[in-house]
């Protein structure tokens, strides 16, 4: 059983929860993700780890409640708990085992669209606490969806905010700042991470090809199970079939096929939609192995 520590609300229908997990904490890096079960019966819900303190031997969630399972979950207070909480699962970002030196000499911007501050925010963290500064552009419809601002602030080169409705900071969509940024005010980077929506990501890779940006994005909106044996995360990367929970969660975004990663997600929404994916794909529908192995 792991306890709830702690939980905040974050904008409307998104909430932060720590959670008493030792062996996750202890052994987590970056980029990685979690699977939780409220109960025996429960959904399995892949979340990215949003942050993690290993002396309080705690990890931070951050999940936005919209179906059954996540409103169930936004119900769950301090004090109770869950029945599992697995991980550390995925790859962690490449940035951790790359030579500090390299990484201090780079200019790098992180993108997160709305729910995607989470996972952009641990890793921003890692890097400051390396004394290195990477920027960063938060996006979201309006204000009032606005997430962990305050603590990006604490730990980001240059923050940059960017509202569809312009009710605060920039207005427009973040490949909006970021042309400003690079155009208008001439920035150079070397490497762009790009976390939030599909449709984001999508036009963020199609920008920083433009600008001749390397750019990594991570492909966690499409996991389900969390495993690669429900299918549901085959993603095309350069020509190659890969699953974005045993593979990933990050990528080469100017390789990703978001257009067919779009589309599968569509379909998997329905019985109907999975059966004739599973036809399409065959053998390659689902990975071979099961990808986890934490904390249970």
């Amino acid at each position: 059983m792991y306890k709830i520590l702690s939980k905040k609300v974050l904008s409307p229908n998104i909430y932060l929860m720590d959670i008493h997990a030792p062996r996750v904490a202890k052994s987590c890096e970056p980029g990685q993700f979690v699977i939780v079960k409220m109960d025996e019966k429960g959904e399995r819900i892949p979340l990215t780890i949003c942050d993690y303190d290993r002396e309080k031997e705690s990890v931070t969630i951050v999940f936005q409640s919209l179906g059954e399972s996540t409103k169930e979950m936004a119900s769950y207070e301090a004090g109770e708990y869950f029945s599992d909480f697995v991980g550390p699962l995925g790859r962690p970002s490449e940035m951790v085992h790359e030579d500090l030196n390299i990484l201090k000499n780079k200019k790098i911007m992180f993108i997160a669209g709305g729910v995607g501050a989470a996972p952009v925010y641990p890793q921003v963290k890692w890097l400051h606490e390396r004394g290195i500064k990477a920027d960063v552009i938060v996006g979201s419809k309006t204000k009032d969806l606005l997430i962990l601002e305050e603590e990006m602030k604490a730990v980001a080169g240059n923050l940059y905010i960017a509202t569809d409705d312009g009710s605060y900071g920039f207005k427009g969509l973040v490949t909006e700042k970021l042309k400003d940024l690079v155009i208008n005010q001439g920035k150079k980077y070397d490497l762009v991470v790009a976390i939030g929506p599909m449709i984001m990501m999508k036009f963020v890779t199609i920008l920083t090809k433009e600008l001749n940006i390397p750019t990594v994005v991570s492909l966690n909106p499409i996991m389900v199970d969390g495993t690669g044996m429900c299918g549901a995360c085959r993603v095309t990367v350069g020509g190659e079939v890969k699953f974005a929970c045993v593979d990933g969660p990050e990528f080469d975004g100017h390789l990703v096929n978001f257009d067919e990663a779009m589309r599968r997600q569509t379909m998997y929404k329905t019985e109907e939609g999975r059966k004739i994916l599973k036809q399409e794909e065959g053998d390659t529908h689902h990975h071979g192995g099961c990808g986890c192995g934490g904390d249970k």
